[in-house]
């Protein structure tokens, strides 16, 4: 995606530099361009931690530089399994809920297993986790040619009208390497003449909708609105939406749906509208070990300071204020699960299928447990 008319990529290797990973460094958006230089284990374990960058796809990829920069600081008289190990256990105490992360660090702990030095181990994981990236943007990429049917048949219903989608977070080319997974579809369409228009939820407590997506949606030139999360349903009832898609941290082997919180409220406004709720997700985001979202996936709880604060721009300077009462308690949980019942389709890289277990099996037979 392009930034100021440049290309660019939410992460990348520094070019003449393999020892340093380039991020865009979330933090600052949209009032800042910030690129920040990872050179450590611990440098990318919290810069994923402290949500420098964020999304379930990005986080996989970083996690995998991340396991090739433990190894390749590492001291030449230790155990380089054990480092591994250390760098596993750091590396996945960052981000609890997002299945990615775990997926990363376990592919990269297979390719260790081949090693026969440090050097070439080295080699391996660096190559391994550039293929990880690489895959991810293929990935996102056909997520957004199924999603961009699913858009054309609705203009098509329409007669050719404005096609007016509703997102929440996000799920943006930000949250991935390139593409995204909800916006991709939508950056497809508008790259193809689609007349759209997307409403972003800003998406409290961190904002991520007002501050991220619609800073991406900008730069690609997509029309857009920031509403507050509540407004969702008041738009849905006055049929100013046409259909919402939303992206995934974890997605259960049956379908259930954990995202960032509020997105179980949406979903419950759109089946009460009868309004299509599309979930767009990698393969990479399933986790097939878990049957039921809402008692078998951990919820992240995070800082009450995301919630008692809030960042902005202020007399040219970024700034956050306090909003609530000093010693007022806060429960703050990240992410909540929609349940499969109220999710129209899943969109994956491979096709769109219903969220249930059977749907999810049909596009990735592989999956399928032998009789």
């Amino acid at each position: 995606m392009k930034i100021h008319g440049i290309p660019y990529r939410s992460l990348w290797v520094k070019q003449g530099d393999p020892h340093t990973i380039q991020l865009i460094d979330q933090r600052y958006l949209p009032h800042k361009f910030v690129i920040e230089e990872i050179r450590t284990l611990d440098e990318i374990a919290s810069a994923i931690q402290e949500m420098h960058l964020r999304g379930a796809p990005l986080i996989g990829v970083a996690a995998a530089f991340g396991m090739y920069l433990a190894l390749l600081d590492a001291p030449s008289d230790q155990s380089l399994e054990k480092i591994m190990e250390d760098a596993s256990s750091r590396l996945k105490a960052t981000r609890p809920t997002a299945v990615n992360l775990q997926w990363a660090i376990e592919r990269q702990l297979k390719v260790i297993r081949r090693m026969r030095s440090k050097e070439e181990g080295v080699q391996l994981l660096f190559e391994e986790a550039q293929k990880m990236a690489e895959e991810d943007v293929e990935s996102c990429r056909r997520i957004g040619e199924h999603g961009l049917r699913l858009i054309e048949a609705i203009r098509a219903k329409k007669g050719g009208g404005a096609v007016h989608i509703l997102t929440h977070c996000n799920a943006g080319w930000l949250a991935c390497i390139d593409w995204g997974t909800a916006t991709s579809p939508m950056y497809q369409a508008f790259d193809k003449g689609i007349d759209l228009h997307i409403w972003v939820n800003e998406t409290r407590p961190r904002n991520q909708g007002a501050s991220l997506t619609a800073w991406e949606l900008g730069q690609h030139g997509v029309s857009h609105t920031v509403i507050v999360d509540n407004a969702s349903g008041y738009l849905m009832q006055r049929r100013k939406i046409d259909l919402a898609i939303v992206g995934s941290d974890r997605t259960t082997a049956t379908g259930d749906v954990a995202n960032k919180i509020g997105t179980y409220l949406m979903a419950l406004a759109a089946h009460d509208n009868g309004i299509p709720f599309y979930v767009a997700l990698p393969s990479t985001s399933i986790d097939w070990e878990k049957r039921e979202g809402i008692s078998e996936i951990l919820i992240e709880e995070r800082r009450a300071e995301e919630v008692t604060h809030i960042q902005g721009l202020c007399d040219g300077e970024i700034k956050k204020v306090l909003l609530t009462p000093r010693e007022t308690q806060v429960a703050n949980y990240a992410f909540d699960v929609t349940p499969r019942r109220l999710v129209t389709a899943l969109i994956t890289e491979r096709g769109v299928c219903p969220a249930t277990e059977e749907g999810l099996l049909q596009l990735f037979p592989e999956k399928r447990m032998p009789p």
